[in-house]
């Protein structure tokens, strides 16, 4: 019986590079995910060795499936326009292009919070949601999708909105929280600003709220109260993966 190959789906972070074999049928891994340290400097050739190891590893369960990689950076045709916590050679670098020639196999490559959305739209939080859902990554930073009737608006940057003369994300995002020590309750008074300003210009019929901080979404959504509703990311921070892989098999979506 011939073996069942799974497209693969690689997560570039700022502090670690992961990657796991999806089951897209169900949108689990077909394997533990394998995450190794993101080089310093994190450029595109370093990181691309990095991405050809998970890939080498994951050789048995992948074939020559799909890959799909997910960077944090707008990309428009494979082509990184942005660097945000990658090095900034990354800017200009045609990802797709490089990837592909280093691993021999067709490589996707997307925004790291456009691919989460699309991971929670298939699988997650905003499964058969009808309307607008914005998605959010609250790590370093804030990421954003926007996935319009089950359709992805690429490259949305509704972190950097901004929210009482800063950038949204140097306020509110989940490194914000950490970095200043602020209690759930102070973040909570900054989200529900950067929430209720979103709200205000997009007119979202759901909010996901995705990174690691969605673990415990127990102690911050609570507090907020917005017009629309706001859950938590039924993936957590598998949705990158998940979406990325999801990407590779479905080009061009």
């Amino acid at each position: 019986m011939s073996r069942t190959h799974h497209p693969l789906g690689i997560d570039i972070g700022g502090s670690g590079i992961k990657g796991a074999p999806v089951d897209l049928a169900t949108g689990e891994f077909a394997a533990d995910r394998l995450r190794i340290e993101t080089p310093e400097p994190s450029t595109p050739e370093a990181c691309a060795e990095v991405v050809a190891k998970i890939a080498e590893h994951f050789e048995d369960a992948t074939g020559d499936s799909p890959i799909g990689v997910t960077v944090p950076a707008v990309v428009v045709g494979g082509v990184v326009r942005t660097a945000a916590n990658i090095d900034p050679s990354w800017i200009g670098t045609d990802a797709a292009h490089l990837l592909s020639d280093k691993l021999g196999r067709s490589v996707t490559v997307v925004n790291d919070a456009d691919a989460a959305g699309v991971g929670e739209l298939h699988y997650g939080a905003a499964r058969g949601v009808a309307g607008l859902v914005v998605m959010t990554t609250l790590g370093t930073g804030i990421g954003t999708a926007l996935l319009n009737h089950g359709v992805l608006v690429a490259n949305s940057e509704l972190g950097h909105l901004e929210l009482d003369g800063h950038d949204a994300e140097k306020r509110a995002s989940s490194a914000a929280r950490e970095n200043e020590d602020l209690s759930w309750e102070d973040w909570a008074l900054r989200l529900q600003r950067y929430y209720a300003h979103l709200e205000d210009l997009l007119w979202p019929d759901l909010i996901v709220v995705g990174g690691g901080v969605s673990k415990k979404a127990d102690k911050f959504l609570p507090l907020l109260h917005l017009r629309a509703p706001i859950v938590a990311a039924q993936l957590e921070n598998r949705a990158g993966i998940v979406g990325a892989a999801w990407h590779a098999a479905n080009p061009g979506h």
